[in-house]
């Protein structure tokens, strides 16, 4: 079955209709599936059935995985065997009404102010790297950038002036996102930086390279911002993402509108955008419990 994953991501990159990062998930999503289903002596698409599958999603349960991975490998099987049908290939979909476990949705980790702070503080300013960090996580906070969203930032989308940057999120989406004072600031500094690597001819444009000049890539953002937050004492497990869960939480406790954060965060659906408000009703409960003398427990 490789050559029909091989030709079926070669068709969702032709269709425009997947991101870089997505073809990259789906490609190891479902080669990950073919060394399961070589695993069970399965080599033909139309020897793939329903059990198959469920057998498939029980191992996925067994490594405690995270719910959302889970959800994104069953996309993306449901996807390849709905190709497969197209191209008449099988007869029947196998993953029709193949449903993940129900768990509890987990409450995407936000960062406290203070520990934002403390991170926004840790690169120190001195060096390259330094200051390249320190306008990395600038941009992330104050624009609640994905990490993708982020690394591929080009000069030529950032407008100084207005204090805006033009994003290309999922499904290569165009939005406007704002940038603050501190975060305007910061990139300013580290472009005008004469110790800034030169790009290389691939990275031409680009906002933030490495320090041999070639493009940051998300994985790389991912452990600079971990290395900075063991710096900077914050003992939560800390990413990317975290700092743009912190920047619509922050946004909802100081009581900006749902919709708004929905426009600020890309999210092309309001329900999306509606787990924030549990985080900040949860934050307020705390509060109120720690601090209300007659709060008590209710049970």
């Amino acid at each position: 079955m490789p050559q029909h994953l091989t030709r079926y991501l070669a068709q969702l990159s032709a269709t425009g209709g997947a991101s870089a990062h997505t073809l990259r998930a789906y490609g190891g999503d479902l080669t990950e599936l073919l060394a399961f289903l070589e695993g069970h002596g399965i080599k033909a698409p139309g020897e793939v059935h329903a059990r198959t599958l469920r057998a498939f999603l029980v191992e996925l349960d067994e490594r405690s995985l995270a719910p959302s991975t889970i959800q994104r490998k069953l996309s993306a099987v449901r996807a390849f065997f709905r190709y497969l049908e197209r191209e008449g290939l099988i007869d029947r979909h196998p993953a029709t009404g193949l449903r993940q476990r129900r768990t509890g949705r987990r409450l995407p980790a936000c960062l406290e102010l203070s520990e934002v702070e403390a991170l926004l503080r840790a690169p120190q300013a001195d060096s390259p790297a330094g200051r390249r960090d320190r306008a990395l996580f600038e941009t992330l906070y104050s624009a609640g950038t994905r990490a993708a969203e982020t690394v591929g930032l080009d000069r030529a989308d950032i407008d100084f002036p207005r204090g805006l940057a033009r994003v290309r999120g999922k499904g290569k989406k165009e939005r406007l996102a704002p940038l603050g004072r501190f975060a305007i600031e910061a990139l300013e500094i580290y472009l005008k930086d004469p110790a800034r690597p030169r790009p290389q001819p691939a990275a031409a444009g680009a906002v933030f390279l490495n320090l041999r000049g070639g493009r940051l890539t998300t994985r790389s953002l991912g452990r600079i911002l971990s290395k900075h937050a063991l710096a900077a004492g914050i003992l939560r497990h800390a990413t990317p993402h975290t700092l743009r869960h912190s920047f619509a939480t922050h946004l909802l406790d100081r009581g900006a509108d749902l919709r708004a954060v929905q426009e600020l965060l890309g999210h092309a659906h309001l329900v999306t955008t509606q787990i924030y408000t549990h985080i900040s009703i949860e934050r307020l409960r705390t509060v109120y419990n720690q601090a209300h003398p007659r709060a008590g427990k209710i049970d």
